[in-house]
């Protein structure tokens, strides 16, 4: 079982980064499918601590190769690695993701990017009526140890969404277009034999806050269920 990320890994993407091309990769084949074994064993390890307390239906882990058809950038690898846990059932929302990048920049994040039109509608419906339950989920002692800065908010519109008021008092909330907290950490952290247990706990972190979400997003504005 593994349970960190293996200084090899970080080296091989170090390595990628200052030789991203076609032929430095296929002279380094063996290296890539080495990492990319121990780290998809890592995403394992990760899953099963998850399912003790949820229900995990889908590890995705995505592609190295680049998608260059509209970017300027034409180099063609990423040059970090990144997973994503899906839960299962329509009456589970919210979902995990994990991205580990030499250089400091490895993160775990959770919670819902661009939702579908409709349900980012409902979700700021519900923060405009209330939004002490949210904000207690955020300012709970251990989430916001875990999360410190909150929702990201790079992603948001300018003043305030059509139908909302710029002056209403979840304004801070009711801009975002994503809901996502996150965390990073060094390469020392995601080489620590207990990394995984680390990623897992504050995963466990999230569950009061998907219930939530989980919950205004399966019902209407009277709490009747639409599923």
């Amino acid at each position: 079982m593994i349970t960190a990320v293996p200084k090899a890994s970080l080296t091989f993407l170090k390595d990628l980064k200052k030789n991203n091309t076609r032929e430095w990769m296929a002279d380094h084949k063996s290296r890539y499918q080495d990492s990319e074994k121990v780290l998809k064993d890592l995403y394992a390890t990760i899953k099963t601590g998850l399912n003790e307390t949820d229900d995990i239906e889908k590890l995705k882990v995505f592609r190295i190769n680049r998608d260059i058809r509209f970017s300027k950038d034409k180099t063609p690898y990423n040059v970090h690695r990144s997973a994503s846990f899906s839960r299962a059932g329509a009456h589970r929302r919210g979902g995990y993701y994990l991205r580990i990048e030499p250089g400091d920049k490895s993160v775990i994040a959770g919670g819902f990017f661009n939702p579908e039109k409709e349900d980012l509608k409902r979700i700021r419906t519900e923060f405009h009526l209330d939004a002490s339950d949210i904000r207690d989920i955020l300012n709970d002692y251990a989430f916001a140890k875990a999360f410190p800065n909150g929702f990201e908010t790079t992603n948001a519109v300018k003043t305030a969404p059509r139908d909302f008021d710029k002056n209403d008092p979840n304004i801070d909330l009711i801009k975002l277009k994503s809901f996502v907290v996150r965390k990073e950490f060094t390469d020392r952290e995601v080489m620590q034999s207990d990394f995984s247990e680390t990623v897992v706990s504050h995963y466990k972190l999230l569950r009061p806050y998907f219930d939530y979400m989980s919950d205004v997003l399966t019902t209407d504005l009277n709490g009747e269920s639409i599923l």
